[in-house]
């Protein structure tokens, strides 16, 4: 696992954007495991849907993004890194970032 540093990442903030992450994809029906397995993700389609439906959405996977708590894959689906999938279990518990 990958040891993380507040000198490297803002954790406080990224946390609570997992965390609201979290809560806007239960609204729209999904669960968490949908951006903690590296092979599924959320593609283009569910993503515009999100940002459709959640008006916070955009700059949530933003902060995301830029703090390198997630990227797209081979297939162009939006998923967590090491990174996130880490800061993710230590949020939620193991069953959080469960790969199915």
């Amino acid at each position: 696992m990958t040891t993380l540093s507040a000198d490297t990442i803002p954790q406080r903030s990224l946390r609570q954007c997992l965390c609201n992450m979290a809560v806007l994809l239960y609204r729209q029906g999904h669960v968490l495991e949908i951006v903690s397995s590296p092979h599924r993700g959320l593609d283009r389609h569910s993503l515009n849907a999100l940002a459709e439906a959640e008006p916070d959405w955009p700059s949530h996977q933003r902060t995301l993004e830029r703090s390198e708590a997630a990227t797209f894959n081979a297939q162009r689906r939006f998923v967590l890194t090491d990174l996130g999938r880490e800061l993710l279990f230590e949020m939620f518990g193991e069953g959080a970032a469960d790969i199915a």
